[in-house]
């Protein structure tokens, strides 16, 4: 990859942001995570930032979930769940991130004890605070947790459906893709997108572009999270295009996962040759060592961009997300604004 042109990691952390791909317990910096763990003594997460370094190193996709599960574990009423959120947005403000769409696994917190209304209400609270006092606009995703079938996502769809929350915008799948098919899932995403929201699964990190087409035939993915293997079909790069239906791209991810060999063999340049909108995003950044901000640098090397071309990757994730089209004019703006005041 060409090195970082110079200046662009002062512009990159000045850039106003979106960010699409984002999960809400993976967004739990080792000082949140630490916090958490000194409340619950016992949980076997360490409080020892070195030690949670190592702790977040992950063998294979698998592992990285056994580990994620575990953090799940230490948010246990809501309290901790409204302390989450907040923290993670107060992590995201100082990447200049304006608006996230974070993805938020209820069945998680629910079936470990904290009622499905108290959930909520921290959620919305930490929401309304993280606007009014930090400047960051969060919406959510409700997520399936995938590896947990469809009793999971009968309750997800409920939650989703019948308690929801001021904030909610879309609905995801997640979790392991081998051995759970994409297909099966498609009423729970029906009974979704009939209450008005957007459909936005996984598919295609750690299974071939079958699953990326299943995910638009049958849930009717609006955008794709991950996509990695699409780069594999000719045609389905040829349909991405031709329907704009964007990929959400998490490169370092991608690597840590092992879903791809390495940063170099990224098919993130493929995608845009091929006129695939893509948007960049962290998933789940502390676990992997990497911000939004370590992203577009990531990106910018890969793609070989300068500051103008970072500012059109930005604009991707505004023109994709389901932010109202006022928002999305602001954020837009901020970015135009930037760009100009960058010394040429």
């Amino acid at each position: 990859m060409p090195p970082l042109r110079p200046g662009l990691e002062a512009f990159i952390a000045g850039l106003p942001k979106a960010e699409l791909h984002v999960h809400h317990v993976g967004s739990a910096s080792p000082r949140i995570v630490a916090e958490l763990a000194s409340r619950h003594p016992g949980s076997g997460v360490p409080q020892d930032p070195d030690a949670l370094r190592e702790f977040f190193t992950f063998r294979d996709f698998a592992h990285f979930i056994e580990v994620y599960i575990t953090v799940v574990g230490l948010i246990r009423d809501a309290e901790d769940v409204r302390l989450l959120t907040y923290e993670v947005a107060r992590d995201m403000a100082r990447q200049n991130i304006r608006y996230a769409e974070l993805t938020v696994t209820p069945h998680s917190s629910v079936t470990r004890g904290i009622p499905d209304v108290a959930f909520m209400e921290a959620i919305e609270d930490a929401r309304t605070a993280a606007e009014r006092d930090l400047g960051v606009v969060l919406r959510w995703c409700f997520d399936i947790p995938g590896e947990l079938g469809l009793p999971a996502a009968e309750e997800t769809a409920r939650m989703a459906c019948e308690l929801r929350p001021e904030g909610l915008v879309s609905f995801g799948l997640g979790g392991p893709e081998i051995g759970w098919p994409r297909p099966q899932f498609k009423p729970y995403f029906d009974r979704a997108i009939a209450e008005g929201l957007r459909s936005v699964p996984h598919a295609g990190e750690t299974t071939g572009p079958e699953t990326v087409w299943d995910a638009l035939r049958e849930l009717r993915a609006e955008r794709v999270g991950h996509g990695t293997s699409a780069a594999r079909d000719p045609e389905l790069l040829a349909y991405l295009a031709e329907h704009r239906v964007p990929l959400e791209v998490c490169p370092t991810s991608n690597v840590a996962t092992r879903a791809v060999p390495s940063l170099a063999g990224h098919p993130l340049r493929r995608f845009v040759e091929a006129g695939v909108p893509v948007t960049i995003n962290s998933d789940d950044p502390p676990m992997f060592s990497t911000d939004l901000n370590t992203e577009y640098a990531v990106a910018a090397r890969l793609l070989d961009l300068d500051a103008a071309g970072l500012a059109g990757l930005a604009k991707n994730a505004v023109a994709a997300s389901f932010l109202d089209e006022a928002g999305k004019a602001r954020l837009n703006a901020e970015i135009d604004a930037h760009l100009a005041a960058w010394p040429r």
